[in-house]
C-alpha cells in the first residue's frame, strides 16, 4: 500500500499533470466564454437574421400537456453551433502558436566561423575548433 501511494505522489506531482490540471480549468472558463458568446450574440443575431426564429426554443412534444417530455433540439443545435465555435478558436490559437514557435525556430543561433568554416555559437568571441579569435 506504501508503494501505492508513493507512486500516485509521484504521478501526482509531475509537471504534465499539473499542466493538465491547469489545461482543464481555463478550458472550464473557455467554455463558459464560448458559451456567452453562442448564446448572447450569436444566437440573437441569428434570430435576427431569420426574422425572430428562436432556436433554442425548438422542439417536439412527446406528449401532452405542460410537464409532457420534449425533444428539444434547437438547443441541441446551439450547442453545435458553440462546438463549432470552440472548435474554430482552439484552431486559430493553436496555428498562432505553431507561427510563434517557427519564428523563434528560424532565429539564428549560429554563425559560421571564418577561419575553419565551423559552425559555432553567435555569442562566441573565440572559436572552439580551431581557437581563432573572433570580431564581436
Amino acid at each position: 500500500m506504501k508503494s501505492f501511494i508513493k507512486e500516485f505522489k509521484e504521478f501526482i506531482s509531475k509537471g504534465s499533470v499539473m499542466d493538465m490540471a491547469v489545461g482543464i480549468i481555463i478550458g472550464g472558463a473557455f467554455t463558459a466564454i464560448v458559451t456567452s458568446l453562442v448564446n448572447d450574440v450569436v444566437m440573437p443575431v441569428l434570430s435576427l437574421l431569420t426574422g425572430g426564429f428562436d432556436f433554442t426554443q425548438l422542439s417536439i412534444p412527446l406528449g401532452e400537456g405542460e410537464e409532457a417530455a420534449a425533444l428539444n433540439y434547437g438547443a441541441f443545435i446551439s450547442a453545435i453551433i458553440n462546438f463549432l465555435l470552440i472548435a474554430l478558436v482552439i484552431f486559430l490559437i493553436i496555428k498562432a502558436i505553431n507561427k510563434f514557435k517557427k519564428k523563434q525556430e528560424e532565429e539564428v543561433t549560429t554563425k559560421v566561423c571564418p577561419f575553419c568554416k565551423s559552425e559555432i555559437d553567435k555569442d562566441a568571441t573565440r572559436c572552439p575548433h580551431c581557437t581563432s579569435e573572433l570580431d564581436g
